[in-house]
C-alpha cells in the first residue's frame, strides 16, 4: 500500500489559514455571490434558487456599476472638478437606456440637466444683409 498516495481523498492543501476561495473569486466578480444568493433565498422570490443565480445577478450589477462609473468619470473630466453626485446624475440622464432604467430614481444632490426652453430664449433680429 505504500507509495499510492491519498487516492483523491480529503481536502489536501488549501493555502493560507485553511480558507478556500470565495464564490465571487471563482466567478471573477467583485460583488459577493454568496450574499446575493442568500438575499435571493430569504426574499422568497422563488421556491428554489439555483447556484448560478447569484453569479448572474452579481455579473449584471457589476456591469451596471462599471457603466455608470465610466460615464460619470467622463462627465467629471469634462467639467474639471471633484467627484460629485452631479456627475452621476449627468451620466445617467444623458444616456437613454440608463435614464429609462433609473427614470424614477432620485439621486441626492444631483440637480437637473441644464435646459432652457426655446420659447424663453431671446428672438434673433433679422439682419439687413439680404436687402
Amino acid at each position: 500500500m505504500s507509495g499510492k498516495g491519498k487516492g483523491g481523498r480529503g481536502k489536501g492543501k488549501t493555502g493560507a489559514g485553511g480558507k478556500g476561495t470565495s464564490k465571487a473569486a471563482k466567478a471573477g466578480l467583485q460583488f459577493p455571490v454568496a450574499r446575493l444568493n442568500r438575499f435571493l433565498k430569504k426574499g422568497k422570490y422563488a421556491t428554489r434558487v439555483g447556484v448560478g443565480a447569484g453569479v448572474y445577478m452579481g455579473a449584471v450589477l457589476e456591469y451596471l456599476c462599471a457603466e455608470i462609473l465610466e460615464l460619470a468619470g467622463n462627465a467629471r473630466r469634462q467639467q474639471e472638478g471633484a467627484h460629485h453626485p452631479r456627475h452621476i446624475q449627468l451620466a445617467v440622464r444623458n444616456d437613454e437606456e440608463l435614464n429609462k432604467l433609473l427614470g424614477t430614481v432620485t439621486i441626492a444632490s444631483g440637480g437637473v440637466l441644464p435646459n432652457i426652453h426655446a420659447v424663453l430664449l431671446p428672438k434673433k433680429s433679422k439682419s439687413k444683409a439680404s436687402a
